[in-house]
């Protein structure tokens, strides 16, 4: 495998209409999960990548295995749990901005991921490990096995990418969140927060970009990109910065940027590009994937990436 990734994998109703949840009578299915937004759009891009999770022996289960198999993602290392049932949400529609979301996932069969000899042997065959913070929320079984992961991947000399996207309402405490979290992210090559997460996890309520990266590289990060939104995203090393604008697009649904980022620049990492011709790539990735309401849907394939980039605005900056 170039990468290999894990976590939670959902059903997702999307409202076909505007307004509340409890109001919406019409939704269309789709699929949900950071992790796997990541491997899709690694999957579009021609890359070999695999998925390890568990959904239930279900129809959700059922539906979300065979789309990620129809989109590229190995699943060879994903587990049909008998016991228990796959997680669901319902997001609304979100009208160009970020949309209401409601989770179904307590006691899921995601939840109950948990190392074995067969998924340390299946992260082993990767290049490069993705990783983000929710599965250290979801249960002390999903906690053990990103923490085994990310050790393997580092006995094996894999490349580490960790994404906090942190999810509050999981957590037992912000204390906990921001120590776990903060632990998880000294042991990965890549860390890559949004700023206002970066200044929770930092414990710097009013830090910039430059002070975030640096709470990171302190800690031994070879690479932290700061996304600010609208404001761009920005790229450190311990040599130095790089600044990159946002893609102007229609914004349909705000959901999955992150993740279509983060695919973006281990891309870039797997074709050995430079960090200017990385940041141009995650940042188009990431904004394409804010076009349409599936948080999967807006994410490329390489005739697709190419055209949007035929004449792309301003590059990448090092400062």
């Amino acid at each position: 495998m170039d990468v290999v990734t894990f976590g939670e994998v959902m059903a997702m109703f999307v409202a076909t209409e505007s307004g509340p949840l409890e109001s919406v009578v019409n939704f269309s299915r789709a699929l949900a999960g950071a992790e796997t937004n990541v491997a899709i759009g690694l999957a579009r891009l021609g890359h070999r990548v695999g998925w390890v999770g568990r959904v239930g022996e279900d129809h959700f289960g059922r539906f979300a295995v065979a789309e990620l198999a129809h989109n590229g993602v190995d699943t060879a290392a994903v587990f049909f749990d008998p016991e228990a049932a796959t997680g669901f949400q319902l997001k609304s529609h979100a009208d160009g901005g970020d949309p209401e979301v409601a989770y179904f996932r307590r006691n899921s069969a995601g939840s109950r991921l948990a190392p074995s000899p067969a998924t340390d042997a299946y992260i082993s065959s990767g290049r490069h490990l993705h990783v983000t913070g929710i599965p250290l929320a979801l249960s002390p079984s999903t906690r053990a096995f990103t923490l085994r992961a990310v050790t393997i991947a580092r006995e094996r000399g894999m490349t580490v990418s960790f994404d906090p996207n942190l999810r509050p309402g999981l957590w037992g405490s912000p204390e906990e969140m921001i120590r776990v979290t903060n632990d998880v992210a000294a042991t990965a090559d890549w860390v890559l927060p949004g700023l206002t997460e970066g200044r929770l996890l930092s414990g710097l309520p009013d830090a910039d970009a430059d002070q975030v990266a640096r709470f990171y590289l302190d800690r031994g990060a070879q690479r932290v990109v700061v996304k600010a939104a609208v404001q761009g995203a920005s790229l450190y090393t311990a040599t130095g910065r790089w600044d990159r604008p946002i893609f102007p697009v229609q914004v349909v649904d705000t959901v999955g940027a992150g993740d279509g980022f983060a695919a973006g620049l281990i891309s870039a990492h797997l074709d050995g590009l430079s960090v200017e011709a990385a940041l141009e790539r995650a940042a188009a990735i990431g904004a394409l994937a804010t076009t349409s309401s599936g948080d999967k849907d807006g994410l490329p394939d390489r005739p697709e990436l190419a055209a949007f980039l035929a004449e792309p605005p301003a590059t990448a900056a090092r400062i």
